[in-house]
Parts: structure tokens; C-alpha cells; sequence
């Protein structure tokens, strides 16, 4: 049938990811650096995208075309692999990938900021972003960066970063987007940065079924802060599926 479609003009495209973040249904999604329409049955063709890019890449047209399957789009938000919510995209969560920049030291005194991509709250998170191509990934409990003051200096340095907390939030949504990103993506290591009350070590076990769910080999460090911000234990595995838990 021939009903109306987005199309994206890939000379065009810088793969910045607002259009990504803008489609409610998960049709777009950034790969290798471009956007792509990766399923014609999920995009309904009203062009919501199209005032998100700034490149002018996208435009309309008619043309034969799976038709519009809001079922599936609904199985798939349900999953937690768009960011519908309530009907509409969340202006903060538009990708952001940043280059940290070294410190322009005033009086000695400045600590610059480490922070690679936004967003970084795992919900958020797109799971085609462009940061986790070849990323080291850091996955940490939110209460961590309280915790640590040195958190950039110490843990943040060329990685990825992605938050959240084990106690309060869905975990089991955790996991699925986690395998998602892994099994979707070239992620070269996980570090798991996680707080010594019991509560927290929900992280580990988050991460660990995600990485086993995604079917990747893909090396682990746990390290365990107090609640002073010293580092309790840091254990290394070659895989996320082995180890004893900490």
C-alpha cells in the first residue's frame, strides 16, 4: 500500500540523534553514525521528527510501505525501547555525545568535567546511541557520584556513563535495556560502580544478568565504595557471567 513515510537523507544526516529521541514509537534509530528508519511498520508517517533535525534531513514522502502497526509499537514502548512517555519524547533526554576537555587550571584549582554523552540515566538512554560504539562502559549506582567527590577524576575518564538506582527503580526494565545496549552495540568493557550497602549490590546483579542475557562476552570490574567514598573492593572478570559476588 502507499501511505505516507519519513525519509532520511543520509548526506545530509550528522547523526546528532535528536530525531531518534523525538520518535515516540522507535522507529529511527542512530546506526554507524547515521539515522535510519529501521522499521517502516512502526513509523506512522506524521512526522514528528522532522522538526527535531537540524540538518534538515528528513522529509515526507509517498510511497509503497508496510502499513502502521500500533500493537507493535505498544509491545515495543512497553519493553522500554522508545522514550514514549505519556505520548511524547522528553526534550532532556536528546543525545549529546561531548568531548571532555582538559583543565584549564585557575590558581590549580579547576576539575574539569569527564562526562562523555547525555543522557546518562539508563531509562533514558537510546540504545543505538553513538557514544557506546567501541565505549567502556561505567554503570553506576546514583548515589556513587555523591558519594566520591574525585567521581570524574576517579571513575569517569573515558568512559560512558550510565546511572541508576537498583532499590527504586524497575530493575528488571534495567536489565532488558541493558541487554539491549550490549547485545546492539560493540561495548569493550563494564564497570560497575556500586555503594556497600546491601541494597545496592541489586546493580551487579542488574548488570550481570544483562550481560548474560545479551549473549556477549564482554570483561567486568565491580568496585564497591563506602559511604565515605574510599573504595572497599574492586574485583576484575574476564566475563560478566563468571565470579563470585562481592
Amino acid at each position: 500500500m502507499k501511505r505516507q513515510i519519513i525519509r532520511i537523507d543520509e548526506a545530509k544526516c550528522d547523526g546528532c540523534g535528536q530525531c531518534a529521541t523525538a520518535c515516540a514509537e522507535g522507529a529511527i534509530r542512530i546506526i554507524n553514525g547515521k539515522a535510519k528508519l529501521v522499521s517502516e511498520s512502526h513509523c506512522d508517517g506524521l512526522g514528528a521528527c522532522l522538526g527535531e533535525c537540524p540538518q534538515g534531513a528528513i522529509t515526507i514522502e509517498q510511497r509503497e510501505a508496510a502499513p502502521f502497526d500500533p500493537d507493535a509499537v505498544k509491545a515495543l514502548q512497553a519493553q522500554g525501547h522508545t522514550h514514549a512517555e505519556h505520548g511524547r519524547s522528553c526534550p532532556g533526554s536528546m543525545v549529546r555525545q561531548m568531548q571532555p576537555k582538559a583543565a584549564e587550571a585557575a590558581h590549580g584549582t579547576d576539575q574539569p568535567s569527564m562526562l562523555a554523552n547525555w543522557p546518562v540515566q539508563l531509562k533514558l538512554a537510546p540504545i543505538t546511541a553513538p557514544y557506546f560504539h567501541e565505549a567502556r562502559l561505567l554503570v553506576a549506582a546514583d548515589c556513587v557520584a555523591c558519594a566520591a567527590p574525585d567521581f570524574h577524576r576517579r571513575f569517569l575518564a573515558g568512559k560512558v556513563l550510565l546511572v541508576g538506582c537498583p532499590k527504586l527503580d524497575d530493575a528488571v526494565a534495567y536489565q532488558k535495556k541493558l541487554a539491549a545496549i550490549l547485545s546492539q552495540n560493540r561495548i569493550v568493557s563494564v564497570e560497575v560502580a556500586f555503594m556497600e550497602v546491601p541494597c545496592c549490590f541489586g546493580m551487579v546483579q542488574v548488570v550481570r544478568s544483562a550481560i548474560e542475557s545479551s549473549g556477549k562476552n564482554v570483561p567486568l570490574e565491580l568496585v564497591k565504595l563506602g559511604i565515605d567514598g574510599q573504595v572497599r573492593s574492586r574485583e576484575r572478570f574476564d566475563s560478566g557471567c563468571a565470579g563470585a559476588a562481592v
